[in-house]
């Protein structure tokens, strides 16, 4: 397959690499070189099977408008732009164009989901979430433990969950989910020790969503990579 990559940072550099261990081509557009998604267009696009995004929230609804618009595919891996979500979903549905969408494609993340969604149903405790990353990202707290925060009160709805964030040297990412009651504590952590995790399950994103049309939270589908 080819992919062309967006953003050449610490997690978009590794995502390319990743994907050329796994024998796909891949071209690669920095944020400068692609200002106000510029380069995306239809001869750009010609023969690229799934764009991969990790650039900023403003960058990456520029990127979605252009390439959805142009029937293509796309992952999303950046985050903080959630508030245009329904809109980049109606271009998607409108153009015939693929759209997979994640807050964190490490597939241990994943399963911290899935059990922080058992931990939210106790009673009597009190929750709290707290993430550590690289001083270099952007936004605070992480979409990852946004996530964590609105699993548990899907759980138990009007409840308050505080997130504390740090930015710490070059920190790959931590996350870690507290419930403490009158009697007991108990902590759901994920740890990350490299961002390769993250890459790959984006490279695997790309590979499940090339050829399909139609939205999707990379929350509904890891289970089938």
């Amino acid at each position: 397959m080819l992919f062309l990559v967006l953003g050449k940072g610490k997690t978009g550099g590794l995502v390319a690499e990743v994907a050329r261990e796994r024998g796909h081509g891949v071209r690669t557009l920095d944020v400068t070189e692609n200002h106000g998604a510029s380069a995306l267009t239809a001869p750009t696009l010609a023969g690229v099977d799934v764009v991969i995004d990790f650039t900023t929230a403003e960058a990456a609804v520029e990127n979605m408008r252009a390439v959805l618009a142009l029937g293509c595919r796309i992952v999303v891996g950046t985050t903080g732009w959630y508030a245009q979500l329904e809109a980049m979903k109606a271009i998607a549905n409108r153009r015939g164009a693929g759209l997979l969408y994640g807050t964190n494609f490490s597939i241990g993340v994943q399963k911290l989901f899935r059990l922080t969604a058992e931990l939210g149903r106790l009673d009597g405790y009190k929750f709290n979430i707290t993430e550590t990353h690289h001083t270099s990202k952007l936004d605070a707290p992480s979409g990852t433990a946004i996530t964590l925060k609105e699993i548990v009160q899907a759980a138990q709805p009007g409840i308050e969950v505080p997130i504390t964030s740090h930015r710490v040297g070059d920190a790959s990412g931590e996350h870690i989910v507290t419930a403490v009651s009158e009697y007991d504590t108990l902590e759901l952590r994920h740890d990350a020790h490299t961002r390769r995790g993250f890459a790959l399950g984006a490279v695997r994103a790309a590979e499940w969503l090339a050829g399909k049309t139609g939205t999707w939270d990379f929350r509904e589908i890891f289970e089938q990579l």
